[in-house]
């Protein structure tokens, strides 16, 4: 009795392995671009729970960035620009919102935007 042979060739192989390795390619170059923006967002709830009354914009976005360097974000990521105050009555939002530009593959760049917003306990100064 004859039996019969299953299971992927050689060329099958090579196609499945080319597929995945891109994939972990692109994961390696995505994964440490939203590990920097959950060391973002947490730094932005530090923020928002540690209170701000009283202080600046200025204030907020120099408090942010000292927080955020302890998170490993880099300093190039987020401009304080990217970092602004938004009022809705009497309560007050930190949001950022900032691109991130990864090169991939040759002339082949990944443009990832990130856009979060926390609310701010305690009255801002103007």
């Amino acid at each position: 009795m004859k039996g019969r042979q299953s299971g992927v060739t050689l060329v099958g192989f090579i196609i499945i392995l080319a597929v995945v390795g891109f994939f972990a390619y692109a994961a390696m170059k995505l994964v440490p671009a939203y590990t920097e923006f959950m060391g973002v967002q947490k730094a932005m709830t530090q923020i928002g729970a540690a209170g701000t009354s009283g202080k600046t914009l200025d204030d907020i976005r120099r408090d942010l960035m000292f927080k955020m360097n302890f998170q490993y974000v880099d300093d190039a990521t987020i401009k304080p620009k990217d970092i602004t105050v938004q009022r809705q009555g009497n309560a007050a939002t930190l949001h950022v919102q900032y691109d991130k530009i990864i090169p991939f593959m040759y002339n082949i760049s990944l443009l990832l935007h990130f856009e979060t917003s926390k609310p701010l306990a305690g009255d801002i100064a103007q």
